[in-house]
C-alpha cells in the first residue's frame, strides 16, 4: 500500500523535492540560535565584543527572514501539492466508480461513497503534504540537534537520549489502538452521510407522511455511533498525548537535575549549561512534532485504506474476444437464461425468447416475476449465471459494453434527470448534437411547446431529479433524450404505469412514435398498452408461463386472460 501511495508523488517530483529542501533548510536554521547564544555567553559578552554581538544578532535576524520565506513556500506550495494529489485521487476514484458494475451500487449506499470522495481524501491530502515533511525534517533535526548536544556535553546528551526509547514504546503501544479507533470514526461519518443523503432525497415523502421525528431518530442513531466512535478515538489520542507529554516533562526535569549536578562538579560551564538548556528544545521539539503527527498519520492511513478498498473492487470489463459493433439491426435472442443477484436464489430460470429486428415484444405478469431483470440483462448491466443473450446472432459477451449500450435506449418508470438545464438533460442522449437536433427530439416527444413556454426555455434548470417538472413532463423529457440517441433497440420498463390517463395518452403517442422502426421490449402492467405487440410473454416466478399474441393468449384463457379481464372489469367499475 505504501508503494501505491508514493506513486501519487511521481507527477510532482520537482515540487516535492523543493518542499523537502525548504523544510530541511528551515530545520537546520533552527540550530543557529543556540550556537550564537553559546558563542555570546562564552565569548562575546564576557570579552565585551559588543560590535560582534550586534553583527551576529543581525545575521540571526536575516536567517529568520529567510526562514519566514521558506515557511511561506512550505505552507503554500506544500499544501497545494497535497491538494493536487487529492484531486488526482478523487479523479481516479470517480472514474473507477463510473466503471464499476451495477452490483457494487446495489450493496453500497451513496452517502458512504460520497464520504470516501470527500472526508477521506481530505485526510489523505494532509498526510501527503505533512507525512514526508515530518518524517524527513524531524529525523534530520533530531540527528543534528543530538550531534550538537554531544558537542556541548556528552554525558548530558546521553542522559537525554536515554529517555527516547520510552517515547518509542508508548508510541508503539498506542498506535494500533488509535488506528482502529479512527477507522471506526471514519465509518461512522460515512453512515451519517448515507443517512443524510437518503433523508434529504426523500424529504417530500417524509413531509407527506409527517415522519420528520422518525427521520430525526434514525439520524440520531448514526450521530450517536459517531459520538461513541469519536470518544474512543479521542480517548486513545488523549492517552497517547498525555503519556508522551509526561515523558517530555521528565526530559526537562532530568536535564535540570543532571545539569545542575554537572555544573556543581565543574564538568560544564555556565555558558555551556545555558546553551544546552536552550538547545535541548531543538531535540525535543521534532520528537514532540512526530508524536503530535501520529493523530494526523492515523487519520490519513485510515482514509487511504478506505480509498484503496474501493479502488480494489474489480471494474466492469469486456472479455478479451469482445469487439465493438456499429449500428445493429436489432434482433434479440435469449437462450436458456438463468440469473440470480449475488448469492440469492435464481430470479430467472431457463428463459428463452426470440425478438426479430423491428418487432415489439411485451413482458407481463405479477410483480417480482423477473421482467425488469430481463431489461437489465440485455444491456449487460449484470453477468448471466447461465445461458446467453444474442444481438443479431452475436453473444453480448463478445460485444464491448460501450458499443452494446450505444445501440439500446431505455425509458423507465423511475426517470432520472440531472440538476441541469432542459437542453443538457436532452443532450445526455447525444452530447454532440446540434440545437436543431435537440429541438426536433423535443418535438417528437411532445415536450417542445411546454419547454418553449418556460421563462428560460431550453436553458431552464429543472432541479434535482427534475423536481420542478410533473411526472409526465419528466417522462417526455426522458423520451426526447432517447429520440436524440436514436438506438435500434428500445426497452420500455413500466414507462407509463405511474401516470394519469390523460398524461398517459400523450406519453403513449410519443412512445408509439419512438417505437416505430425499432426492436422494442415493453414491460407493462396496463395490458391495454401492449395489445398490438407482435408477441407477448407472461413471466411468473422467473419463468415464461405463456407466450403468443394478444388474441392467442386470450383464447388460451390462462394468466394473461385473467389479468386482462380483471383490468377491464376494474375500468368498467370506475
Amino acid at each position: 500500500m505504501l508503494k501505491r501511495f508514493l506513486s501519487y508523488y511521481r507527477p510532482h517530483k520537482r515540487l516535492f523535492a523543493m518542499d523537502m529542501a525548504a523544510s530541511l533548510a528551515v530545520s537546520l536554521m533552527g540550530v543557529f540560535y543556540p550556537i550564537i547564544t553559546r558563542l555570546m555567553l562564552s565569548d562575546l559578552i564576557p570579552n565585551r565584543r559588543y560590535r560582534l554581538v550586534v553583527i551576529y544578532g543581525l545575521c540571526l535576524l536575516l536567517i529568520y527572514f529567510v526562514r519566514m520565506l521558506l515557511n511561506f513556500f512550505i505552507q503554500y506550495q506544500g499544501h497545494m501539492m497535497g491538494v493536487r494529489m487529492q484531486a488526482q485521487m478523487r479523479s481516479d476514484l470517480f472514474a473507477h466508480l463510473e466503471r464499476l458494475p451495477f452490483s457494487f451500487f446495489d450493496t453500497h449506499e451513496t452517502g458512504k461513497i460520497m464520504s470516501r470522495l470527500t472526508n477521506d481524501l481530505t485526510d489523505i491530502s494532509e498526510l501527503a503534504h505533512h507525512g514526508p515533511e515530518m518524517a524527513i525534517t524531524c529525523t534530520i533535526s533530531i540527528i543534528v540537534a543530538f550531534a550538537y548536544l554531544l558537542c556541548i556535553h556528552v554525558g548530558l546528551a546521553l542522559i537525554v537520549f536515554a529517555c527516547v526509547p520510552l517515547l518509542v514504546v508508548i508510541s508503539a503501544l498506542t498506535r494500533n489502538k488509535m488506528r482502529r479507533a479512527f477507522q471506526k470514526s471514519r465509518q461512522s461519518i460515512a453512515k451519517i452521510n448515507a443517512a443524510l443523503q437518503s433523508s434529504i432525497s426523500g424529504i417530500r415523502v417524509t413531509k407527506a407522511f409527517t415522519n420528520a421525528d422518525l427521520e430525526i431518530e434514525k439520524f440520531e442513531e448514526g450521530n450517536k455511533d459517531f459520538r461513541e466512535a469519536s470518544r474512543d478515538a479521542y480517548r486513545s489520542m488523549g492517552e497517547f498525548h498525555s503519556s508522551t507529554t509526561f515523558v517530555s516533562d521528565v526530559f526537562n526535569v532530568v536535564i535540570l537535575i543532571a545539569g545542575g549536578l554537572f555544573l556543581y562538579r565543574g564538568s560544564i560551564s555556565f555558558a555551556d549549561y545555558s546553551a544546552f538548556v536552550v538547545s535541548v528544545s531543538l531535540f525535543l521539539n521534532p520528537v514532540n512534532t512526530l508524536i503530535r503527527f501520529m493523530e494526523q498519520f492515523q487519520s490519513g492511513v485510515a482514509g487511504f485504506e478506505r480509498y484503496v478498498e474501493i479502488m480494489d473492487v474489480p471494474e466492469e470489463v469486456d472479455l478479451p474476444q469482445a469487439k465493438p459493433v456499429g449500428r445493429v439491426a436489432g434482433a434479440v435472442t435469449l437462450r436458456h437464461v438463468t440469473f440470480g443477484y449475488g448469492d440469492e436464489d435464481a430470479v430467472l430460470t431457463d428463459v428463452s425468447m426470440d425478438i426479430p429486428a423491428g418487432a415489439t415484444f411485451a413482458l407481463v405478469g405479477p410483480s417480482g416475476g423477473g421482467k425488469t431483470t430481463i431489461c437489465h440483462l440485455i444491456p449487460r448491466f449484470y453477468s448471466l449465471t447461465a445461458g446467453d443473450i444474442l444481438i443479431d446472432g452475436i453473444s453480448i459477451k463478445n460485444i464491448t459494453a460501450a458499443s452494446l449500450r450505444r445501440n439500446i435506449g431505455i425509458v423507465q418508470q423511475d426517470v432520472y434527470l440531472f440538476n441541469a438545464t432542459v437542453r443538457d438533460n436532452i443532450l445526455y442522449g447525444k452530447p454532440d448534437a446540434t440545437e436543431e437536433e435537440v429541438i426536433a427530439a423535443a418535438k417528437r416527444a411532445n415536450i417542445h411547446e411546454f419547454v418553449s413556454a418556460m421563462p428560460d426555455g431550453y436553458d431552464t434548470v429543472i432541479g434535482e431529479r427534475g423536481v420542478r417538472l410533473s411526472g409526465g413532463q419528466k417522462q417526455r423529457l426522458c423520451i426526447a433524450r432517447v429520440f436524440l440517441k436514436n438506438p435500434p433497440i428500445l426497452i420500455l420498463d413500466e414507462a407509463t404505469s405511474a401516470l394519469d390517463n390523460t398524461t398517459e395518452i400523450l406519453i403513449q403517442q410519443a412512445l408509439d412514435e419512438l417505437c416505430r422502426g425499432r426492436t422494442t421490449l415493453v414491460v407493462a402492467h396496463r395490458l391495454s398498452t401492449i395489445k398490438n405487440a407482435n408477441e407477448i410473454a407472461v413471466i411468473d416466478g422467473g419463468r415464461i408461463t405463456e407466450q403468443g399474441d394478444h388474441e392467442t393468449l386470450l383464447a388460451a384463457n390462462g394468466m394473461y386472460a385473467t389479468l386482462y379481464r380483471r383490468q377491464f372489469r376494474e375500468t368498467d367499475t370506475i
